[in-house]
C-alpha cells in the first residue's frame, strides 16, 4: 500500500523539522514536501499532489487563513490540519480556519519539558488525525480504545424512527473532529424558546471551548456558555464542557446542576462524551435525548449504551455528512441509534422529539430577538 503523502507548511524551521521527524517516524506516512509560507505551499501542491497538509496559522507573506481560503477554491476536499498555538488568539484563528474549511487542528507543544516530550505529544495528536482524515484503509489503522468487558448493552437495539411516548427533559450532544462546524450548523437552528437545556462535549483544549461557546452564542437564538461548576441547567440554554474538565450533572430540585472534575481521561479524552452521557443517564433516565456528531474514535459509545439502558433516545450523524465517521459510526454499527441522519436534518429532529407532548408546533419559528438574527 502506498504511503500517505504529507506537505508540511510552517515558517519555523524548528517546527517543520519536528513535524517532519514525527511523520517520517510512522511507517504509513512520508513527507513529500515542506514550505515556509502559503505561497510556496500553493505552488508545491500541484507539484507533489499531497494527501494531507499540516498548515501553520501565523506565517509571513501569506498566512494560514489566506492559504486555506485559496486552497479550498481548487482543492475543496484535501485534508488540512491547522497547527495553532494554545492561546486566545490561536483559538480564535483556529475557529476561523475551521469555518473556512480546515479539517481539524493540533496545538503546538508548549511547556512540555523537552523536545522529546514535544514530539511525543505531536505524534499522539497528529498521526491519528491524518490517518482518520485520509480515510479508507488508513482510517482502520487508527488506534482506538478496546471495548471494556461488561458493557451495559450486549446486543444491538432495534432502531426506533417513530417518536416514543417518553418526554425529553435534556439534550446531550457529543462531538470531536468536525464538531465545531457541525455545532455551528446545528445550534443556530434551535429555537429561542426551546423548552429544555442542552449539554455538550466537544473535544477541545482549554480556551478553545470558551471561544467556541461565545461564537455559537453570538449566532444562535439560545444562549451558549462554557460549563461552570454550580450552574443550574435552564431551558433555552446550552453548556459546553470546558477543555481539560469532565462535565457531569448533580440532580437537584427543581433543576439539575453542573459539576466539573479532572478525573482521569476516558478514551484519551477530557472532557469525555462517555462521562457526560453516563451522568445524564443517571440524572434524567428515560428523558434523555443523546446526539452523536462527527468525530474520530469511539468516545460516546459506552455513554450511549447507558442512555439506551435507561430508556433514552439516540440520534447519530450519518457517514456522508461527517468529517470523520468514527464516533457516530461506532454508535450506528452497534445498533444504538434510533435514527442515523444527515447533519442538516438533526436539529429539526431534535426539536420534533423535544416538542412532542408539550402542546407546541413542530414548525415553531426561531426566536432571533437575542441577536436580531439567527444563522452563520
Amino acid at each position: 500500500m502506498p504511503k500517505i503523502r504529507a506537505l508540511v507548511v510552517d515558517d519555523s524551521v524548528v517546527i517543520r523539522r519536528l513535524v517532519t521527524d514525527v511523520l517520517t517516524g510512522d511507517p504509513d506516512i512520508e513527507v513529500a514536501g515542506v514550505a515556509a509560507n502559503g505561497r510556496i505551499a500553493l505552488d508545491k501542491i500541484t507539484q507533489i499532489n499531497p494527501d494531507v497538509i499540516t498548515l501553520d496559522v501565523e506565517m509571513p507573506e501569506m498566512d494560514g487563513l489566506q492559504t486555506l481560503a485559496a486552497l479550498r477554491k481548487t482543492h475543496p476536499r484535501l485534508p488540512v490540519i491547522m497547527f495553532s498555538t494554545l492561546t486566545e488568539r490561536g483559538g480564535l484563528t483556529t475557529l476561523e480556519a475551521l469555518s473556512l474549511g480546515a479539517s481539524d487542528y493540533v496545538t503546538k507543544p508548549a511547556n512540555v519539558g523537552s523536545a522529546a516530550a514535544g514530539m511525543a505529544r505531536v505524534r499522539e495528536e497528529l498521526i491519528p488525525r491524518i490517518k482518520a482524515l485520509c480515510g479508507g484503509a488508513w482510517a482502520s489503522r487508527v488506534k482506538v480504545p478496546a471495548a471494556i468487558p461488561g458493557s451495559v448493552r450486549r446486543a444491538p437495539v432495534t432502531p426506533n424512527v417513530s417518536l416514543p411516548d417518553r418526554r425529553v427533559e435534556i439534550v446531550a450532544i457529543g462531538a470531536s473532529t468536525g464538531g465545531p462546524n457541525a455545532l455551528a450548523e446545528l445550534i443556530p437552528q434551535i429555537p429561542g424558546d426551546f423548552p429544555v437545556p442542552i449539554v455538550i462535549v466537544q473535544h477541545m483544549p482549554p480556551i478553545f471551548t470558551k471561544l467556541l461557546a461565545e461564537r455559537l452564542s453570538a449566532k444562535s437564538a439560545i444562549e451558549v456558555h462554557e460549563g461552570e461548576a454550580g450552574r443550574d441547567l435552564t431551558a433555552a440554554n446550552a453548556w459546553i464542557a470546558p477543555g481539560d474538565y469532565h462535565m457531569v450533572l448533580e440532580k437537584s430540585r427543581p433543576r439539575s446542576r453542573i459539576d466539573l472534575n479532572q478525573d482521569p481521561p476516558e478514551n484519551s479524552c477530557r472532557p469525555s462524551v462517555d462521562v457526560l452521557f453516563r451522568a445524564v443517564a443517571r440524572s434524567h433516565g428515560a428523558s434523555v435525548l443523546g446526539v452523536i456528531l462527527t468525530g474520530m474514535g469511539q468516545d460516546g459509545v459506552r455513554g450511549c449504551e447507558h442512555i439506551r439502558e435507561a430508556g433514552g433516545q439516540i440520534i447519530a450523524q450519518d457517514e456522508a455528512s461527517s468529517v470523520v465517521w468514527g464516533m457516530p459510526g461506532f454508535v450506528a454499527r452497534a445498533g444504538l441509534a434510533d435514527q442515523v441522519l444527515p447533519l442538516e436534518q438533526i436539529a429539526g429532529e431534535i426539536v420534533r422529539r423535544v416538542l412532542r407532548g408539550r402542546g407546541k408546533s413542530v414548525g415553531m419559528k426561531h426566536d432571533a430577538s437575542k441577536h436580531g438574527h439567527v444563522g452563520s
